[in-house]
């Protein structure tokens, strides 16, 4: 029989900014998309507003656009009201999103603890943060999905748990993509070695101790590794004859005028 891969679970929540000392995090939102691990097809989406206990810690207006706010909340159910769906969307899957091994599933393990129930338990923990931040790394500016979203034109964050879970799949899809394509023409593609250059000459800002190559030249602009040396019409290692030519021609045209003497026999010294 063959093992099928576990299903994969972007998840991603909303909560209050707690802003006085001692005061937690409330849940105020869940979202979440299954996809599957072979295709990244959603098979199934599940979102809910959640009341929390405590209706102050909501703010009466959100400052962001599309936030969450008291009125939006206050007919929602508790945590407690949709506790088992989450727990059969969450557990034995592998669990995956933006900056959650930190946030996210600290969260969600408060919530089920709260409520005297079993915490659901992921078979595995995909953090875009961390993947991104050391396979990516910093292109966009930094590692916010705001950010990384805004860069490949994905259009702005929601800061609602299912619009970011599905925004949250399509950056990795984008970030994989130029991540593969680097990987299979690393030295043109890979933007890790910066390039600059202009419609004549391209080349890297470093070489590593080696010559550059020869794409990297032109005649306009040699290697910078070389030093500079003009074609002269004598042969290397002569100039000492040719010094002594230069004093004989010197002391010939002594009594007439050195420049004209000078061009009159140019031609014997240079020949």
């Amino acid at each position: 029989m063959e093992l099928q891969a576990p299903e994969i679970v972007f998840f991603d929540l909303e909560t209050n900014v707690p802003n006085k000392v001692g005061q937690r995090f409330s849940v105020l939102e869940f979202g979440a998309i299954i996809v599957s691990a072979q295709k990244l097809t959603e098979i199934e989406s599940y979102s809910t507003l959640i009341r929390p206990k405590d209706l102050s810690v909501v703010s009466v207006k959100s400052s962001r656009c599309d936030g969450i706010t008291r009125e939006a909340v206050k007919n929602a159910p508790c945590f407690e009201d949709v506790a088992e769906r989450i727990f059969s969307i969450l557990n034995g899957r592998v669990w995956a999103g933006h900056n959650i091994q930190r946030f996210d599933c600290v969260r969600i393990k408060e919530a089920f603890d709260d409520i005297n129930m079993p915490v659901p338990v992921p078979v595995g923990i995909i953090d875009s943060l961390g993947v991104l931040t050391e396979k990516f790394g910093r292109r966009a500016g930094n590692m916010k999905m705001a950010t990384l979203a805004s860069y490949f034109g994905l259009g702005q964050q929601k800061h609602r748990s299912l619009d970011d879970v599905r925004m949250n799949l399509e950056v990795l899809k984008h970030c994989a993509t130029v991540l593969f394509l680097e990987s299979s023409l690393p030295n043109t593609l890979d933007s890790k070695s910066k390039w600059y250059g202009s419609s004549s000459i391209m080349t890297r800002s470093k070489t590593n101790g080696k010559s550059p190559c020869r794409e990297e030249t032109s005649r306009k602009s040699p290697p910078a590794s070389f030093s500079y040396q003009r074609n002269v019409p004598y042969a290397r290692g002569s100039l000492g004859k040719v010094t002594e030519r230069m004093k004989g021609l010197l002391c010939k045209a002594q009594g007439q005028a050195p420049l004209q003497q000078l061009l009159k026999h140019s031609h014997s010294l240079l020949r």
